[in-house]
């Protein structure tokens, strides 16, 4: 092809040349305003406006990002008060069974429990009638055998779990719960709080306030142990 046949530069030149010369529509704006680029959803439109509508794309996505992150944080700043309240509701409380009343109480009101088990593996001296709450049964107890892995772990298991589980720890309720947060409390016993949902608690959630909260009622058992103030 001779020079007066070739009308201009191919489009792979042009492209090439842009990619060599990024601000090369900066030095002519008119021909930007007059360049257009696809859309997928609507017509063609100037380069300009396309890329002020990316960038409008782009903020508003931050700034739902954003509001997210804001709207975690408040209910993360409201959820650790509700927790250190809580942590200091037990500690004044005069005896293990008043303890554990509290507990039952707090859950109950400030963080609407649907279902909450508190399973000991040594009944309270001071404990003088059962709660439906509340289950005593002893660490060689073959009932527990279930729990082997769990409590040799030491660590907050939430999720969907198996139905021998659920029946040691809620009896004639376990049809009602599909899904649980089960909190070891130190070699003292296990802490479970069901739902009625089956997404409210699920595994890889995070669980740095229910740690909070088991640690709070295993320390604040821990002083009416008899034997001695540690365990």
């Amino acid at each position: 092809m001779s020079d007066i046949d070739r009308e201009g530069p191919s489009p792979h030149e042009v492209a090439s040349y842009l990619r060599r010369n990024p601000r090369f529509l900066a030095q002519f704006p008119d021909l930007a305003l007059g360049l257009v680029v696809p859309r997928d959803s609507g017509p063609a439109t100037s380069l300009a406006s396309y890329q002020l509508e990316v960038l409008r794309d782009k903020n508003r996505e931050l700034n739902r990002r954003l509001q997210e992150l804001f709207a975690n944080a408040q209910d993360n700043e409201r959820l650790a008060v509700r927790v250190h309240q809580q942590a200091l509701l037990l500690m004044r409380q005069r005896s293990a069974t008043d303890t554990l009343r509290a507990l039952a109480a707090n859950l109950a009101e400030d963080f609407a429990g649907e279902l909450f088990q508190v399973l000991l593996f040594e009944r309270p001296a001071d404990l003088e009638d059962d709660a439906p709450w509340l289950r005593v049964i002893s660490r060689g107890n073959p009932r527990l055998a279930p729990f082997e892995e769990f409590l040799a772990a030491g660590e907050p298991l939430c999720g969907r779990i198996d139905p021998d589980k659920l029946e040691v720890l809620f009896d004639a309720r376990t049809v009602e719960v599909q899904s649980v947060a089960l909190l070891p409390l130190n070699g003292r016993g296990m802490l479970a709080v069901g739902s009625h949902d089956a997404n409210r608690f699920f595994p890889g959630m995070g669980t740095l306030f229910l740690r909070m909260m088991a640690d709070s009622l295993e320390a604040a058992l821990a002083r009416f142990d008899e034997a001695s103030p540690e365990r």
